[in-house]
């Protein structure tokens, strides 16, 4: 009982930080790609209500080499809304994935990568006109990313609507260092704030048909810089679909 009260207590002490703090910066969706040997093909499409968008591919290139790519795009706010929010995002990486366990069921993958984006956030409050922009932020920034995904697939597979179906769950873990290249504010530059952000991922991914998986995802972030405007505190919940092929089978 007790375990289960401390329990609540830091789950909810966590929600209410992340959704208090407002950061111009917005984790995407990492490529987990789940690659067992040379030739396979990995691509997913993820989202959510709150106008997050990301998209992954990648390729097993070698017996256990691996090139990810993604990219992400959100566009949260309305017309009426007191915040305006927008980012983009475009990263590359290599890495190295190979299978562990007597059946081979588990997958280790590791990568590193760059990438570029850009974040533009608006406080804005009602006026006479409609809504009248308070203060504008403008971020240009890069990013360098280490990420070790663990994934395993169920034994026993799920039956579900007369048909069995594949079950894969998996935890993606990201150091990344996010850095401003350019920052103002209402037009006017401003000193560049860096970060390193620990963000830890999981996920569960449903086999559909062949090669077509639906996945849930979940995670967020920390920050171990103390920053004012370049920090954590923003969650990523969305639902995909991957496709992936070239695998042969046995």
């Amino acid at each position: 009982m007790r375990l289960r009260f401390l329990y609540a207590v830091v789950v909810g002490a966590l929600i209410a930080t992340m959704s208090a703090c407002s950061s111009i910066y917005m984790p995407n969706v990492p490529a987990t790609p789940m690659f067992r040997e040379q030739g396979e093909v990995y691509v997913a499409a993820h989202s959510n209500v709150k106008g997050n968008l990301s998209a992954n591919a990648g390729v097993a290139f070698g017996k256990h080499l691996a090139l990810i790519a993604n990219g992400s795009y959100i566009d949260r706010g309305g017309e009426r809304s007191n915040e305006l929010f927008k980012q983009h995002l475009y990263e590359a990486g290599l890495g190295y994935f190979t299978t562990l366990g007597r059946d081979k069921r588990q997958v280790l993958e590791v990568y590193a990568g760059y990438g570029l984006g850009s974040s533009t956030e608006v406080d804005r409050r009602a006026s006479t006109t409609g809504m009248a922009a308070v203060e504008t932020r403008v971020m240009d920034f890069d990013k360098i990313f280490v990420q070790v995904n663990y994934s395993s697939t169920r034994k026993n597979k799920l039956t579900l609507f007369g048909k069995d179906r594949d079950l894969n769950y998996g935890t993606a873990i990201r150091v990344s260092r996010v850095g401003m290249t350019d920052f103002t504010i209402d037009g006017f530059t401003r000193p560049k704030e860096e970060a390193l952000f620990i963000e830890p991922l999981f996920y569960t991914r449903m086999e559909l048909n062949k090669g077509f998986q639906l996945q849930y995802t979940n995670g967020f972030n920390f920050n171990v810089v103390d920053n004012e405007y370049l920090k954590a505190g923003n969650a990523v919940f969305t639902l995909g679909v991957i496709y992936s092929f070239g695998q042969k089978r046995k």
